[in-house]
């Protein structure tokens, strides 16, 4: 121990960053007798899965069996390989696998993580060898606020109560179930200990091991070592706009990122100072973005009517589809075609409002904040609505007359919305903001043959914009099987791991289901406690 150091800032394993995969890594560590410190940057624990559904893409695992769905480990590791289609990933991938049912099986144990559930959430390729029509996904149980006391507090928010005040209630859902379980089975251990506001500054490298961190607290710097290593969990580098100009196609500033405003890369750029080497920092888990009455976008997905159409006025993709493929298709097209996609414009009608509702429940009327802020627009014919957001008139129009054939019939001809079964979960209300754990109603559409595939030709018209957003950053510090951070030699840093978004991605370029990010932050988290406390294998 060097002078200025004090023993208390010593400890076992130390986890920077508290999303799914900090937090439940440092509770993995923590409940074999582990000291663990889990340092986080902001005042919040959570990171961006407090965000999300919380969604884990876990196949084989004991929910799905027990909710009787056919599944195996074989049959995912199939449909894993053929999307992601990349043999460097395979070893990530069958880590992955193994690991997945392993930690469920391990969290199931200890009462504060309950039981997880399985809904029918299907694969996103649905053509694929060994796609599954009802999915891989499990969900954490939801979690009152009083069971975790004092610490619900530092739980971050969800969306739309960080945003617009639209606070939660007394339970925790979602993402923040999974993270309020996961800090109340961390602290309960004896051997946690948590640093909020205390921000990663750099890695401790001594005779090329990463031995340490230094912290930034309250201003002030202070060294603390890890005898087992150290775990970078702290997200990705959508919020750093430099980076992202440095190695992204598309060069955005992160404002309209869905990641936590606190992701900025500092775990990524630590890493690189300590030797690292990186893959697939041109990606993102890319998304599209409603633009809200506030300016800023919200991760849209469930689309159920109306058309998004480009600069020139085309339609140029199944609005429907994956989330991740819908984003990615935005992105191409933008870059590729010469032609805007940024923003695209989503056209509905009175028709689709009337049934579908828009900013809010179905059966409530359009705030009109999103008609005074001007991100919800309106116009008596397709002409005038052409002309308020700057497309040829023409070319709408023979946009929309292709659409309402198309949908006269219930067969888009064009982009096949409604055929996969992602598609059709959409056939139900879907509750604003999306999550899809949430068992929605039937939505019975008449006279229509598609419910996906209504009409666009009850006046008046509307119009909304959609930009390219993100739930994060997809490339990072690479890493082996057991979440090593790798040089560029291949060799592993000793003493230093990575999971989440501020690693490479297991799945490259792809997004298999529902939960492949969160899910994969944990699984790598646990492989590395797991190598770090010496248990690997």
């Amino acid at each position: 121990m060097t002078s200025g150091e004090r023993a208390e800032d010593t400890y076992d394993i130390v986890v920077v960053g508290s999303g799914g995969g900090g937090l439940i890594g440092a509770y993995i560590a923590a409940s074999r007798g582990l000291r663990t410190l889990l340092v986080e940057k902001t005042d919040r624990v959570g990171g961006t899965t407090s965000y999300s559904g919380a969604g884990l893409w876990f196949p084989g695992s004991a929910p799905i069996e027990r909710a009787g769905v056919p599944d195996d480990v074989e049959t995912a590791r199939t449909y894993l390989r053929s999307v992601v289609d990349d043999e460097s990933r395979e070893g990530l991938q069958d880590a992955y696998l193994d690991a997945g049912p392993r930690l469920v099986d391990e969290l199931e144990r200890n009462p504060w993580f309950q039981s997880f559930r399985h809904d029918p959430v299907p694969d996103y390729f649905a053509a694929n060898p060994g796609s599954s029509p009802m999915g891989r996904t499990i969900f954490p149980p939801e979690i009152a606020a009083d069971v975790l006391g004092e610490h619900a507090a530092i739980v971050r928010p969800c969306i739309p109560e960080e945003r617009w005040g639209q606070a939660e209630g007394p339970v925790l859902h979602g993402g923040r179930a999974l993270i309020g379980r996961a800090l109340g089975a961390f602290l309960e251990t004896g051997n946690g200990a948590l640093r909020l506001e205390t921000a990663l500054h750099r890695l401790v490298v001594e005779d090329g091991r990463v031995t340490g961190v230094t912290a930034i607290h309250d201003g002030a710097e202070t060294t603390i070592r890890a005898t087992r290593g150290v775990l970078l969990a702290a997200g990705g580098f959508e919020r750093n706009a430099a980076l992202r100009a440095k190695y992204q196609p598309i060069a955005l500033t992160g404002e309209w990122s869905n990641g936590a405003p606190a992701n900025t890369g500092d775990a990524l750029l630590a890493g690189i100072d300590a030797g690292a080497t990186t893959d697939l920092l041109d990606e993102a888990w890319y998304v599209p973005g409603l633009v809200q009455p506030d300016g800023l976008p919200v991760f849209q997905s469930g689309l159920r009517g109306g058309i998004w159409v480009n600069a020139d006025g085309e339609r140029f993709v199944n609005e429907a589809r994956p989330y991740d493929q819908a984003g990615h298709e935005i992105a191409a097209r933008h870059v590729a075609t010469g032609v805007p996609h940024i923003p695209a414009h989503w056209i509905l009608d009175q028709r689709q409002i009337d049934r579908d509702g828009f900013g809010g429940p179905p059966d409530q009327p359009v705030d009109p904040a999103w008609f005074s802020s001007g991100a919800l627009r309106r116009a008596d014919s397709l002409d005038e609505l052409a002309t308020l957001i700057g497309v040829p008139p023409d070319a709408l129009r023979a946009t929309v007359e292709k659409f309402n054939s198309d949908a006269e019939v219930g067969v888009d001809t064009r982009f096949h919305r409604g055929e996969t079964p992602w598609d059709q979960i959409f056939h139900h209300v879907v509750p604003f903001p999306f999550r899809p754990e949430m068992n929605c109603p039937a939505s019975p559409t008449p006279d229509f043959p598609n419910p996906l595939l209504l009409p666009l030709d009850s006046p008046p018209f509307y119009v909304a914009e959609i930009v390219l957003s993100d739930i994060g950053t997809k490339g990072g510090l690479k890493i082996d099987e057991r979440a090593r951070v790798l040089r560029a030699d291949g060799g592993p840093i000793a003493g230093l791991y990575a999971t989440g978004n501020t690693a490479a991605a297991m799945s490259g370029r792809a997004y298999p289901g529902a939960g492949t990010p969160i899910g994969s932050s944990l699984a790598f988290g646990y492989l590395a406690v797991l190598d770090a406390a010496g248990a690997a294998g």
